[in-house]
């Protein structure tokens, strides 16, 4: 028994041993599970204290290198430091601060046209010329980088509405150009904006509680914001309060423009004169009419690529129509000379200003009341925009001598938006839309000078670029014979047909009355419509006559427009201008 007792604790003991042997090192490694674990966890989900390189994030290179935050956002293009002073790329100005500030890269020169100055500046210079004085800045206003123009962001400043700070470390400027409304926070308390969501991306900045920052986007878990000194990143959505929207100001009120207006409706006739003595006709065309009050003649064009034009007009015309209380806008085309380049006149600075002096001095020569400009058939990809800066140079000039300035435009389309109309209407005084040549030689196929939908829509669309006290409708006194070879009876589209002739309102009850063709009445176009055979050839013709003209007239009076213009003279018949009269009172 005793011995039995024995064995047992030698057992116990034995086993008691082997246990300890075995504990202490499943507890190591379960020590080192859990703290490779933990480790694991730890870096997983504890924050990144990694700081970002700002000037890599904001991609800066070198010390000349300085970000643009454009209103909360990091522009691609990026501004330069010459001297200690920021100068930005002309092309980033124009198109995102001051379209109105305009470089001829032909002959070197930095223009910025305000409601009365002409501002003009040479590379390298501080000086700068307003109108005929020379003024000087602190720095340099234009440097020249191979081929970029970089202009001074404090001389542009002077003559924007933008607003801007400078910040170091890395070289940055906050740029703001939209005012009003925009979304701000306030930090809870400190924390830090990251490049990314999340709390393992690098620290773009520490920030403090309290601190303001701009909102950009807001999600559940991180918004995007900039900070008072430009630096843009995520926060966590729950580390801020107090979101609300501000409104921001520039401080700094648009420029307001004056026009030369007329106190009467316009009732404009546009007079083709091609010789000097077609000038002499003026008492019977005038005697033609009734209710004209101005009157356009077409007297100049540009004749070579120096800017001189040709001139047609006559004193003694000017004087009559005076008399009979008429004004005289006298039109100038780009048209009449083919030899010329249109392009090259107005991207040249020399020549563009050439042209001008001669407009202007012609203007003042025959005591004209105001200047009708046509200019067609641009390129707007070559002539970008040298032709509103030819406006705005012109009207100056023009505003100087007291001379109404009146331009001619096609109905909007995105193929002439370098037209600028909305730029046009601060300088000009008038903006005559050409509403007409819905279809013409160039068109693919046969269709209304001028369907009224048509006319409608050019004017809507107009409006919203031009105020409606500025607006000249352009009326057609004629339309189009279309023809098409029907001989062998094949059936005809509108594609077939091809401009036949011009014909004005005179002619077409003379032309009914041959062909005996019947008139159709097209509801949706507002006009009269026939189509005959004759001699193996099929004719189309939409038909301009005092009932359509009626209508027209109903877009001017309904929208109250300034009044309206009408091509040309000599299309007309007895009855027209009755008609016009009646409406335009």
């Amino acid at each position: 028994m005793f011995l039995k007792l024995n064995k047992n604790k030698v057992d116990l003991a034995m086993k008691n041993k082997i246990s300890k042997k075995t504990l202490f090192p499943a507890l190591a490694i379960l020590f080192v599970i859990v703290f490779f674990v933990g480790s694991f966890l730890f870096k997983r989900y504890s924050p990144s204290h990694e700081k970002a390189d700002v000037a890599k994030q904001y991609s800066l290179l070198t010390d000349a290198q300085v970000a643009i935050l454009l209103d909360c956002n990091l522009q691609e293009n990026q501004a330069s430091l010459i001297d200690g002073s920021v100068y930005l790329d002309y092309s980033f100005l124009h198109d995102h601060l001051n379209a109105r500030f305009y470089w001829d890269s032909n002959e070197n020169k930095l223009i910025y046209t305000t409601a009365s100055d002409l501002i003009m500046v040479s590379p390298d210079s501080k000086n700068y010329d307003v109108n005929r004085d020379t003024k000087e800045f602190k720095n340099k206003i234009v440097i020249l980088s191979g081929n970029k123009c970089y202009v001074n962001i404090d001389f542009a400043k002077k003559y924007s509405t933008f607003t801007y700070k400078y910040f170091k470390n890395p070289a940055r400027i906050t740029v703001t150009s939209k005012f009003g409304k925009t979304k701000t926070a306030i930090s809870k308390h400190n924390t830090e904006v990251r490049v990314r969501g999340g709390i393992k991306s690098p620290i773009m900045k520490e920030i403090k509680a309290n601190d303001s920052l701009f909102v950009i986007s807001q999600d559940t878990k991180w918004t995007k914001v900039m900070t008072k000194d430009g630096i843009i990143g995520y926060i966590k959505s729950g580390s801020l309060s107090n979101i609300k929207n501000i409104t921001l100001k520039s401080g700094k009120s648009p420029e307001k423009f004056k026009h030369l207006s007329r106190n009467f409706t316009i009732n404009m006739a546009w007079h083709q004169v091609t010789s000097q003595s077609a000038n002499s006709k003026i008492s019977s065309v005038l005697s033609s009419t009734k209710g004209v009050n101005v009157i356009s003649p077409t007297w100049f064009y540009v004749n070579d690529n120096n800017g001189n034009i040709k001139s047609l007009a006559s004193t003694d015309y000017v004087n009559y129509c005076h008399k009979n209380k008429v004004e005289v806008w006298a039109l100038v085309s780009n048209l009449e000379n083919p030899n010329i380049d249109s392009t090259y006149v107005l991207t040249h600075t020399s020549t563009r200003q050439n042209l001008v002096n001669q407009i202007v001095s012609s203007a003042i020569q025959y005591n004209l009341d105001g200047i009708n400009i046509d200019f067609e058939s641009l390129n707007g990809k070559k002539v970008g925009d040298s032709y509103i800066q030819f406006i705005r140079e012109l009207s100056l000039r023009c505003k100087d001598n007291h001379i109404v300035l009146s331009v001619d435009n096609y109905v909007p389309s995105a193929y002439t938006a370098f037209y600028n109309r909305k730029e046009q209407s601060n300088f000009a005084d008038y903006i005559c839309v050409m509403a007409y040549d819905e279809h013409t030689t160039n068109s693919d196929e046969a269709g209304s000078t001028a369907s009224l939908p048509w006319v409608k829509k050019g004017i809507k669309n107009t409006l919203k670029y031009v105020p409606k006290e500025q607006i000249i409708m352009g009326v057609p006194l004629y339309t189009r014979l279309w023809s098409a070879d029907s001989t062998d009876d094949s059936e005809l589209t509108n594609a077939d047909y091809k401009v036949n002739k011009t014909c004005g309102i005179s002619s077409i009850d003379k032309l009914l009355n041959t062909t005996k063709a019947k008139k159709k009445w097209l509801k949706d176009d507002f006009q009269y419509y026939i189509e005959y055979q004759q001699d193996n050839t099929s004719y189309k013709m939409w038909i301009e006559d005092n009932k359509s003209l009626n209508a027209k007239l109903n877009v001017v009076t309904d929208n109250q427009l300034a009044g309206a213009a009408f091509w040309k003279l000599g299309f007309e018949n007895d009855s027209t201008w009755a008609v016009i009269s009646k409406k335009l009172k």
